[in-house]
């Protein structure tokens, strides 16, 4: 990075310099890309002996830096000496020239002499913010950051403002890997420049090495929140840092005790539950939606934290591998809600919520079937509700074998929102539904109509069953084996993945030469995660990465393995590995954008 900056700053200075030498006639302008190209290639003898030529001429201290670094590398300290003294002279306001002479100093090995020269130009700085940072730039063109740092220490004391040159100093701080002063320029800016707060929670994970530098950065924010116990901001970054730590509960203890001190509304602590939620800390979720709880219907975040626990505990059941006992408490517990509270459309999220519960996990299909068919009578419903209850019913038609009930509520909504997501979702439910009936001519056709879908998912999603239909009709034995692959796939639609998985691994033992063991795998992989067996789905798909290369479903499984190793399996390495891999070797999936923005995160780019 320093050979960068350097190269950039000897590349501006030339380019200017070139274009006075143009403005008026001499033929040393022609010597400056030869100049350059000596410079890079480190014939510096060669370098100086053009660079005499010119920057001997009167008003050409544009070529100094190149000239200057060359005689430091041929170690030719008299004559840059010498240059420099006469600058000095002749420019006595510009401070770029003493600090040149104290490099020089320092690479003969005084530094002492250097040092001294260097504290001299920052004892004389004026109460002048832009000469304050100017001679800080020109200590930071000639890689001494530690005086660029002291320049702008120094200029706050000048200047009476502990505020300014945040920016700077966190640049210079991060770049040289300065943890203590970084987080300490962190805990100090976030007090007046809270917008700060993401930008930390960016930079310091790339440049903190274990926890003890976590817990090292926690006993700075205590001393600030025993100095400022009312400030949000540092409530808030502590939250973080117990977070990175995955101490959930430390974090929320905090929070709640921020509360009861500021005898608040809750709204700090209601918006920190999402962040419990994104790390999977749903039980800790609970514990503070259940605080929230505890104030009373009258708090405005009474209900929407009635709601969110509900959800989190749907989240919960719904993965894993959840008690009878437990999905019917859960069950309960939304009826509960609407016995309270109604059934209108603000309540609608928990009717689908039930009936999902009541179709999926109790067998209680036909109760599911008619409280979708009430909701659908509800006033008050928009459009696009109406619509997502008939996808919904049309889902649970299916369960009560009814595929001829779901295939005209499938139409009906992809007619009525033609050419919309919801739309495009319903054409393709009505194609899936197709596919597990085995009809596979007509689910390709709605596929195909699909590709062109202006949702990248649901067009990614249609070309991807396309192709899966095509590869595998060619004989009767190809078609019979999708068949097979079929029916597992109308089990998964039915929560029956143990059922699934057997069939799945029939397949093979019927139709041995079959060519959906990619696919098989894929879907395998799917149930696992959906059971929380990461580390298995893991490895079924790193084999689909390695043995499918040129297959429907490899760059799917590359990002399903990005995203299992950055979310689930906590392994931030492996996760950049697979997105980078999707990015180089799939530019044109659907997945790559995406991949590119998580992998750039991972890597720290952009803050």
């Amino acid at each position: 990075m320093r050979k960068l900056i350097v190269s950039v700053l000897f590349l501006l200075t030339l380019s200017a310099n070139a274009q006075i030498l143009r403005s008026r006639p001499s033929i040393v302008a022609d010597d400056t890309p030869l100049i350059i190209q000596y410079y890079r290639d480190g014939e510096y003898e060669k370098a100086v002996v053009l660079l005499e030529k010119i920057f001997t001429s009167p008003n050409n201290e544009g070529y100094f830096d190149i000239y200057f670094n060359s005689l430091l590398k041929l170690k030719r300290y008299d004559v840059a000496e010498k240059a420099v003294k006469k600058l000095i002279k002749q420019n006595p306001e510009n401070d770029a020239y003493p600090i040149a002479l104290g490099k020089l100093y320092q690479e003969k090995g005084d530094v002492q002499t250097g040092n001294k020269i260097f504290n001299e130009v920052i004892n004389k700085l004026p109460k002048d913010e832009f000469k304050i940072r100017s001679l800080a730039n020109n200590f930071y063109r000639f890689e001494n950051y530690d005086f660029a740092v002291q320049t702008f220490k120094q200029g706050r004391k000048i200047l009476g403002n502990d505020d300014l040159f945040v920016y700077e100093l966190l640049n210079i701080y991060r770049f040289k890997k300065d943890k203590p002063n970084l987080m300490q320029e962190y805990l100090d800016a976030l007090a007046t420049i809270p917008q700060l707060l993401p930008q930390a929670q960016a930079i310091l994970p790339i440049i903190f090495d274990d926890k003890t530098d976590y817990q090292t950065f926690q006993i700075g924010i205590l001393r600030k929140i025993q100095k400022f116990p009312d400030a949000e901001i540092y409530i808030q970054l502590l939250t973080w840092n117990y977070i990175q730590q995955q101490e959930f509960d430390m974090a929320l203890r905090q929070l709640i005790a921020f509360d009861k001190r500021t005898k608040a509304d809750g709204g700090t602590l209601f918006n920190a539950i999402y962040t419990f939620v994104d790390n999977n800390a749903y039980e800790t979720a609970i514990k503070a939606y259940e605080y929230l709880l505890t104030k009373g219907k009258e708090n405005q975040y009474y209900l929407p934290s009635k709601i969110e626990m509900l959800n989190t505990k749907y989240n919960i059941q719904t993965t894993g591998k959840p008690t009878l006992a437990e999905l019917n408490l859960l069950a309960k517990d939304y009826q509960s809600l609407l016995d309270e509270n109604g059934k209108n459309k603000n309540t609608l999220f928990a009717i689908k919520k039930l009936a999902n519960l009541q179709a999926y996990y109790l067998n209680q299909s036909d109760k599911a079937e008619k409280g979708l068919e009430d909701a659908l009578q509800m006033p008050g419903l928009n459009g696009q509700d109406i619509g997502q209850l008939k996808l919904d019913l049309g889902d649970i038609y299916i369960i009560t074998n009814q595929p001829w009930e779901a295939f005209l509520v499938y139409e009906q909504v992809s007619k009525q929102f033609e050419g919309q997501p919801i739309g495009n979702e319903a054409r393709f439910r009505s194609a899936k539904l197709s596919f597990y009936q085995g009809n596979f001519e007509y689910s390709n056709g709605q596929c195909l109509v699909l590709k062109s879908a202006t949702s990248q998912l649901i067009a990614n999603d249609a070309l991807n069953l396309s192709l899966l239909i095509t590869d595998n009709i060619q004989t009767p034995t190809d078609s019979n084996a999708l068949k097979m692959y079929s029916d597992a796939e109308m089990l998964i639609f039915r929560n029956l993945p143990a059922r699934a998985i057997q069939k799945l691994d029939s397949i093979a033992i019927a139709f041995p030469q079959n060519g959906l063991a990619d696919a098989v795998m894929m879907t395998k992989a799917k149930i696992l995660i959906k059971s929380n067996d990461f580390q298995k789905a893991a490895e079924i798909l790193k084999k689909v990465t390695e043995d499918y290369k040129d297959g429907i479903w490899t760059d799917d499984a590359l990002f399903t393995l990005g995203d299992l190793y950055e979310k689930k399996l906590n392994d931030m390495m492996l996760a950049k590995l697979y997105f980078q891999k999707l990015i180089t070797d799939y530019p044109g999936s659907m997945f790559s954008a995406e991949a590119r923005k998580r992998f750039r995160n991972l890597r720290g780019d952009g803050v």
